[in-house]
């Protein structure tokens, strides 16, 4: 099967999910950040689809997945994972998770490292960091009494450093945020303002790599100290890129996520139905 998925939920909802490249290519599946939706990783599908078998989806709340009624957690997002991954029949894949995706792909394998042959991270970590409980709680607040605009008109010109916010990729970002249900934002950002993954890592066996946008606060410095544990963990850093390299810079991204890949990319996996 090739294109356009919908995965029931076992506890209500669904997921919205898309499938490309040859059905017999080792599998890749790529978790969207806070705010965007599975087509920030349009130019991760044209340079790996002719080779892999890419699977994206929209994280809970986000794109035209369903929006939760309640409060999330990691475990609740990383449960998700899981049953998409079981839907599609996966026994083994290589995760890409960008921001928000890493801790949910982290929850998904401390229940199930089985199914992960390989683990990426893309400017995400393992644990909240102190004072995040705050700033998630204000972006909450702003969300929920101004709309998704105003997230979207704040987050840009920091996930994008270096490029004019009247410029085609500041708003096709822009409208990407812009378009994020408010309550999935909302919901989202309970989980974000405190969660702990750290115990997981060293189980994280299957090979590793932490890709970060060079500009991207002290994000670079964090990633390595964070999943230093990590047996034979790798880093790359993606020049002059922020919160977002694999959108802002995707040629450098690819070229960094392909070396990566062509070496380490798991090879077992069944045909989604």
């Amino acid at each position: 099967m090739t294109g356009q998925l919908t995965v029931p939920l076992p506890g209500g909802g669904q997921i919205n999910a898309r499938i490309d490249g040859p059905q017999d290519a080792p599998l890749v599946v790529f978790s969207n950040s806070v705010a965007t939706d599975l087509s920030i990783w349009k130019g991760q599908v044209a340079a790996l689809s002719g080779r892999y078998r890419v699977l994206r989806y929209d994280q809970r709340g986000h794109g035209a997945s369903s929006v939760s009624q309640d409060p999330m957690s990691f475990d609740d997002y990383g449960t998700d994972l899981l049953a998409l991954l079981e839907a599609c029949d996966v026994t083994t894949c290589t995760f890409v998770g960008l921001s928000m995706g890493a801790p949910t792909g982290l929850a998904a394998l401390a229940a199930r490292p089985e199914l992960f042959g390989a683990f990426v991270v893309v400017d995400g970590v393992a644990r909240s960091g102190a004072g995040r409980e705050a700033f998630w709680t204000e972006r909450r607040e702003t969300a929920r009494a101004e709309g998704m605009a105003r997230i979207a008109a704040d987050t840009v010109t920091r996930w994008l450093p270096g490029i004019d916010a009247e410029a085609q990729k500041a708003q096709v970002l822009t409208a990407m945020i812009a378009a994020t249900p408010v309550e999935g934002y909302a919901a989202a950002t309970q989980a974000l303002q405190s969660y702990d993954y750290s115990a997981v890592l060293p189980s994280l066996t299957c090979p590793f790599v932490g890709i970060v946008g060079e500009k991207d606060g002290a994000m670079p410095e964090t990633i390595r100290a964070q999943f230093a544990p990590v047996p034979n963990a790798q880093f790359a850093e993606i020049p002059g890129a922020g919160h977002v390299p694999n959108f802002q810079d995707p040629d450098a991204f690819n070229a960094a996520l392909l070396a990566f890949l062509d070496a380490h990319a798991a090879t077992k996996t069944k045909e989604p139905r």
